[in-house]
């Protein structure tokens, strides 16, 4: 199973090219500090802005990087279920754990449509699915009957909930008859899924404090939840600032700060405002953050 802190990895530009020495420098440096798996090219590695010759290149040198210390899970999302394929095709090739398949956003499939095209992406490949439902982004939402019938297939072996409803692992649980990996998509609400019965969190707020992510992760898998809700609490300003705006310009200025990378997203994601940057600054301060060594 997935289970624990992976982190939505953001991807480095500088000067509107892919950053290959940053990104090998935060693989490493969220390995070195405990992060439990790595999630490239998906929503805030921003997939729809890179063309497919940087995704896959993006997935080689994070599986390259690795070197099978943690999992990869790697983004496969697009609303054309061929492109999908092609990209999960590439990443089993490429040696990665699983994928993470996406929602069909933007054509607002039908439930059918959503589960022919999730299943397309499952028959051409040898290595496991999460399924990524995002209502807010994609649109449409994957209901716990049509999770429950995609898990019927083999390779399914999760899904990376992202819909903000606590009620929905409720529901997926009756519903899903084998062992499954119930990873939360949204950070304010990761500690309350966990006590309903997740495992995880794919954590974008990881990307800038990989050690209290893992932290509070670990704590809640040995039910100290009493510990991992005051790191939440710790963590609960960090998460607001940095989606003030759109992300991940929050989490990539962020990282700036901590020397990772460049504080660079391609259009359509803008630069941050003056008074979202100092509100950044200060979350950091709070959680008592130091820039990388």
């Amino acid at each position: 199973m997935f289970r624990g802190s992976y982190v939505a990895l953001i991807t480095p530009f500088r000067d509107g090219a892919l950053d290959e020495k940053a990104l090998r420098k935060i693989v490493n440096w969220q390995i070195e500090c405990g992060s439990q798996g790595l999630v490239p090219v998906g929503t805030t590695g921003e997939s729809p802005t890179l063309t497919e010759a940087e995704h896959n290149r993006i997935i080689d040198i994070v599986i390259e990087e690795t070197r099978g210390r943690v999992p990869v899970i790697v983004g496969a999302g697009s609303n054309n279920p061929v492109e999908a394929v092609r990209y999960a095709r590439h990443a089993c090739n490429a040696g990665a754990d699983g994928v993470l398949c996406v929602a069909g956003y933007y054509n607002r499939p039908s439930q059918e449509g959503l589960y022919q095209h999730i299943k397309m992406v499952h028959d051409n490949i040898n290595i496991p699915v999460i399924v990524y439902n995002i209502p807010p982004r994609a649109v449409v939402d994957i209901t716990p009957s049509t999770m429950a019938r995609l898990s019927e297939l083999p390779r399914i072996q999760g899904v990376k909930d992202a819909t903000a409803d606590l009620s929905r692992i409720c529901e997926e649980r009756m519903l899903i008859n084998k062992e499954f990996s119930y990873l939360s998509g949204e950070d304010m609400t990761a500690v309350a899924y966990n006590s309903l019965g997740g495992q995880g969190c794919i954590s974008v707020t990881a990307n800038i404090a990989p050690e209290l992510c893992t932290g509070m992760q670990d704590a809640c898998k040995e039910g100290d939840y009493a510990f991992a809700l005051k790191v939440h609490d710790r963590l609960a300003v960090l998460h607001n600032a940095l989606f003030l705006e759109s992300s991940p310009a929050g989490v990539k200025y962020a990282a700036s700060l901590l020397g990772l990378c460049s504080e660079e997203c391609r259009a359509p994601i803008m630069p941050l405002s003056l008074d979202t940057k100092a509100m950044i600054r200060a979350a950091i301060r709070h959680c008592q953050l130091s820039p990388k060594q």
